[in-house]
């Protein structure tokens, strides 16, 4: 006998099935409802309080989607197809009485238009991207750390320096970390930080944020012809490491790239597809 794993799954999937989803499709629903509910077991203080579906809000709904964002780096175009998922759910718990509100009715998809092919190739080009006069430094300081591993989420935040410093730099990647220093050491003394993506005016919070650096990576990413979007880069960069190295199993590449199980397997899929085109 089939437990729920999500609040009225048994019910919610019967009605997917009279509608004549597919069991493919309905699968696909049922992976992004017990990951969502589990995300807010996990992590929403609201939902953990009594685990009523009816008590959700908008806020809680994207407070999980900026999670796949921000932790999965996920795609727009995955964005939209989950957020789907989720506002049919709701749609149908609202129309069968299970529940007096439709959290999803504020929220909106992402811009389908914009097409993000994820980019492999950048990795590659690092040597010359690095030695390029025309990209701005913290363009090719957000692409030598995003080639490295880190997210944009980590190293934008304060005392990230301390970690920069125990990084090991290959030959050319050294000699633009000296010509980085040269670029950074009098922002930095402005600014009475050690960080490395700093405002260049002074400011009572003086670290960059990200909005504050898409307008650096903007006119860079139209000199390259390619997008220089984080979270595309960040694909990009597991996607390279995937398809280099195929003989390891999930668990490894879930250590190797500090990312959970789930994430691991979203990005072994990308990556077939990837292959294939």
């Amino acid at each position: 006998m089939t437990t729920n794993n999500y609040p009225y799954q048994k019910s919610f999937e019967k009605y997917l099935n009279i509608n004549g989803l597919a069991k493919v499709t309905i699968k696909e629903y049922t992976s992004t409802l017990i990951d969502m509910f589990e995300y807010l077991s996990n992590f929403n203080i609201g939902y953990q309080k009594n685990h009523h579906v009816n008590q959700l809000f908008d806020r809680d709904i994207q407070q999980y989607m900026n999670m796949l964002v921000e932790k999965r780096q996920i795609n727009n175009s995955t964005y939209n197809k989950i957020l789907s998922h989720i506002n049919i759910y709701f749609k149908y718990l609202f129309s069968h009485d299970f529940s007096e509100k439709l959290p999803t009715l504020t929220l909106k998809g992402r811009d389908r238009n914009k097409k993000s092919k994820i980019n492999i190739k950048w990795i590659a080009d690092m040597p010359k991207i690095l030695n390029n006069p025309n990209i701005h430094p913290y363009t090719k300081m957000t692409l030598l750390l995003i080639s490295k591993g880190f997210k944009s989420s980590e190293f934008l935040q304060s005392n990230f320096y301390k970690i920069f410093l125990k990084i090991k730099f290959n030959n050319y990647e050294s000699k633009f970390v000296e010509q980085f220093n040269d670029f950074i050491k009098p922002i930095q003394n402005k600014q009475s930080s050690k960080d490395i993506f700093l405002k260049q005016r002074l400011s009572n919070d003086p670290h960059l944020t990200l909005p504050g650096l898409h307008k650096y990576l903007k006119p860079s990413e139209e000199y390259l012809s390619f997008s220089l979007s984080p979270t595309d880069l960040f694909q990009g960069y597991i996607l390279n490491y995937v398809v280099k190295n195929p003989g390891e199993n999930e668990f490894e590449l879930s250590n190797h790239l500090n990312l959970d199980l789930a994430s691991v397997l979203y990005y072994k899929k990308l990556s077939t597809k990837t292959i294939e085109d």
